[in-house]
């Protein structure tokens, strides 16, 4: 049997909001809207990755804290994190672990997307 990854699923109190954010942050593109009057799902491709933004019901329970159990974040690989995190901050988005050194030629950092979501930012340089 082979696997192949379909889709990563987020759940939002305004799915529009949220998809607007990945786009306008992240370069994301809006795919197709499910439902409307509120919009039911935002679909988007991430880089290749396919996003569904559902729409949650006022009493779904926030994001948990983080480090957690389960599917904890989204990894987004760029060529030059510091031009990036800098990119970043220059739209308010929260940092929530500002760069590190993670291993040989491996740099990452953390934001917050809409809803609590973690959102990493990594750069992977050739090991010289």
């Amino acid at each position: 049997m082979q696997y192949a990854c379909d889709h990563v699923h987020l759940r939002s109190r305004d799915a529009v909001k949220a998809g607007a954010f990945y786009v306008e942050t992240f370069g994301a593109t809006e795919v197709e809207r499910v439902g409307a009057d509120p919009v039911q799902r935002m679909v988007l491709d991430l880089g290749g990755l396919t996003v569904f933004i559902e729409q949650a019901p006022s009493e779904t329970a926030p994001a948990t804290q983080t480090p957690c159990l389960g599917i904890e974040h989204i990894g987004l690989r760029v060529a030059d994190i510091d031009a990036a995190m800098a990119e970043l901050a220059g739209r308010g988005v929260t940092v929530r672990m500002p760069i590190t050194e993670r291993g040989q030629g491996v740099r990452i950092a953390f934001v917050e997307g809409p809803d609590g979501a973690l959102i990493e930012i990594l750069e992977r340089r050739a090991a010289a």
